[in-house]
């Protein structure tokens, strides 16, 4: 048997506050209708804090769907409908509260109130972890790479401004870019970009070059170790080579790591591997080499002290065989999308088919919430192996 709830404010608070084997009425609210700008999301226990904070921002252009991002997440939103109704009831200072007639002869602290719907929903929002859209950014960045003519020539001011409209600062790209800040911050630094009067900006590969070649020339006439290089002597000595002091500490950012940070200066260390492949590609812009003639002059272009191993070049490179001759070719992963579907496409468009030793360089480094290298595998590419020793083989789906 219901019980008659006595004393009900009415409105959300009286629908929160109903006891067990408890009723109360409902009504149409005077203002019910469609009401579109009122929508219901679904979260977890873990996102409740950043919402109920206001650590949470929607990020995407008119023509994208809509993602909700928290500081180090990005989540797809989508719209489930529900087959049962849902009823809307605002809170009481909002809500019509209603005397049912057949109740107006009994006592006061027995009148029944009544909560107001103001609307069915017909569904709600849920949200689903995804991987950062960033190949967006990569393309925003590279329609004005960072070249040396931007600090040899002194450029009129108006000419100034007109280039802007192609750069972006950070404010710019969190409006344009469906990531969460974190996952922003992670995608700059895998392009190398770099932050120039308040602008992030990917450098010129050739004028990158440019600056190492000069830092390992220094390195050569003043006796430094590649290993312990001072990070306000080096920056000094660039500036005073003509390179602005940003993108001398940039060059030591992209091709080294730090291995001492005391209260003066940084000490930093060259990285073997990261100046190996930038050499390789230096050699291989040109088109495909024979594998003897390129390891020859990849070891000479090396630095004194650094050995080059072919190993390093996972994911960098392909090799072919043509008859008798090996040939190497550049094919990085760093030029193919994040999307998996467009990178697998990529990938097959590319070979046909793939060795697991071949493709899985190529693959690794993709993030899938909720799915797993196997699953990607599985979902994107078929696997054929004539025995159990032999090496499987991986083509399109």
């Amino acid at each position: 048997m219901e019980q008659k709830q006595s004393g009900c404010t009415g409105g959300a608070e009286a629908v929160l506050n109903l006891q067990p084997n408890s009723s109360i009425s409902i009504a149409y609210h005077p203002h019910f209708g469609p009401h579109d700008d009122l929508i219901l999301l679904e979260i977890d226990d873990k996102l409740l804090p950043d919402v109920l904070h206001q650590r949470v921002t929607l990020r995407g252009q008119p023509n994208e769907d809509a993602v909700l991002c928290t500081q180090s997440k990005t989540y797809s939103i989508k719209f489930v409908g529900n087959s049962n109704s849902v009823f809307l009831i605002p809170p009481v200072d909002q809500s019509a509260l209603h005397e049912h007639p057949q109740y107006s002869d009994e006592k006061d602290d027995d009148q029944r109130v009544v909560a107001s719907v103001i609307k069915v929903a017909p569904g709600n929002m849920e949200l689903v972890e995804v991987a950062p859209r960033l190949d967006k950014l990569k393309l925003l960045l590279l329609e004005n790479p960072f070249t040396s003519e931007e600090v040899s020539e002194k450029e009129e001011l108006e000419g100034m401004e007109e280039q802007k409209t192609n750069l972006f600062k950070w404010n710019d790209l969190i409006d344009r870019v469906q990531a969460s800040d974190d996952e922003l911050r992670s995608g700059l630094r895998a392009l190398s970009a770099v932050e120039i009067d308040g602008y992030w900006r990917i450098v010129d590969e050739k004028y990158m070059g440019t600056i190492l070649n000069m830092l390992l020339h220094n390195s050569v006439l003043n006796d430094w170790s590649l290993d312990a290089l001072g990070e306000d002597e080096v920056v000094g000595v660039l500036e005073s080579d003509g390179f602005p002091r940003t993108l001398g500490l940039h060059c030591l950012q992209v091709y080294g790591s730090k291995v001492d940070e005391g209260v003066g200066s940084c000490v930093w260390k060259l990285d073997e591997r990261r100046l190996c492949i930038h050499f390789a590609r230096e050699i291989l812009k040109d088109g495909k080499r024979k594998m003897e003639s390129f390891m020859e002059e990849w070891i000479q272009k090396i630095p004194d002290g650094m050995q080059a191993s072919f190993d390093m070049l996972e994911g960098e490179v392909l090799t072919e065989k043509f008859g008798v001759e090996t040939w190497v070719r550049a094919f990085s992963v760093s030029s193919l999308p994040s999307n998996p579907a467009a990178r697998f496409s990529m990938l097959f468009q590319e070979r046909p088919k793939w060795e697991w030793k071949d493709l899985q360089p190529y693959i690794r480094d993709l993030t899938v919430p909720g799915l797993s290298s196997e699953g990607l595998l599985l979902k994107y590419t078929r696997k054929t192996q004539p025995n159990s020793d032999a090496e499987p083989v991986f083509s399109a789906r």
